[in-house]
């Protein structure tokens, strides 16, 4: 906001849950007064239905560069997906198309096998892939088995070839902050009771009233399978919070780890903003 306020620039989000419309709270999306201080683009503009991509985000993000509206105005990108702000400066890799069919009985099937036995599955049919994922993380699992069904080739010979970036990384200034950690943590603690005062039982309550898909990204927002447990009464609302805060401080161990290791040179790094 200090930034973007200094030379009248526009913030872009490029965090891949903020862009969902029925989450503010729960992924501390801008608030209607921040958004009224500045100009903010890609918030909360696509329904919790939709399985949103890197690709597509890409596709908005020339929809932002293209816009008469903003421009010449400088623009701040801000968010938590590594792999929007490297696909952003460095290109997206070229990905086959995934028939419907495909990808419904994919979902099927981690629907009624499981995140673990796909995996098991996707390390018989690649196993270069299947080492670089979790065997709980159901949605990229997927993602490689249909790469590999439809094209024969694994996802990361795909992955390996890149496209033209929609920003020249040398054109940007690039910041990478990292809290030390038990700064971080006791952030994570404090912000998360911020959100349940702020409404997030609530949000997560609608989001589960929609009855989507589980497999959807929206679904697997950190607070909503925990406030979901304590909403059925498979677990006290307390053991629901202190669990959702267990979850961030893991996300947030991952996300640091991811950062130092695949951003590539150029990028500062400072403590805090």
């Amino acid at each position: 906001m200090k930034i973007a306020g200094s030379m009248d620039g526009v913030i872009v989000n490029a965090d891949s849950m903020q862009v969902y419309d029925v989450l503010r709270v729960l992924t501390a999306r801008p608030s209607p007064e921040d958004e009224a201080l500045a100009a903010h683009r890609l918030y909360g503009h696509v329904p919790p239905g939709e399985s949103y991509s890197t690709g597509r985000w890409l596709d908005d993000v020339e929809s932002v560069l293209a816009d008469d509206a903003i421009a010449g105005r400088p623009l701040v990108f801000v968010g938590g997906t590594g792999l929007y702000f490297r696909a952003l400066t460095q290109g997206l890799s070229p990905m086959p198309a995934i028939p419907d069919a495909v990808r419904t009985g994919m979902r099927a099937r981690l629907a009624e096998e499981g995140a673990a036995a796909l995996h098991r599955v996707l390390a018989a049919r690649d196993p270069r892939a299947a080492a670089t994922l979790r065997p709980g993380d159901g949605q990229r699992i997927v993602r490689a088995l249909e790469v590999h069904e439809v094209s024969g080739r694994s996802i990361l010979d795909w992955q390996a070839e890149t496209g033209t970036p929609l920003i020249e990384a040398d054109d940007a200034e690039r910041y990478l902050v990292l809290p030390e950690r038990d700064t971080l943590y006791a952030n994570i603690e404090t912000r998360f009771d911020m959100m349940v005062e702020a409404g997030a039982l609530d949000e997560a309550r609608a989001l589960l009233a929609l009855d989507l898909d589980p497999s959807l990204p929206a679904m697997k927002a950190i607070g909503v399978r925990e406030f979901a447990d304590a909403l059925a009464g498979r677990c006290a609302m307390d053991e629901a919070v202190a669990r959702a805060k267990t979850a961030t401080r893991q996300y947030a161990k991952r996300q640091m780890t991811w950062f130092r290791n695949q951003l590539g040179e150029g990028w500062r790094r400072v403590e805090r903003p």
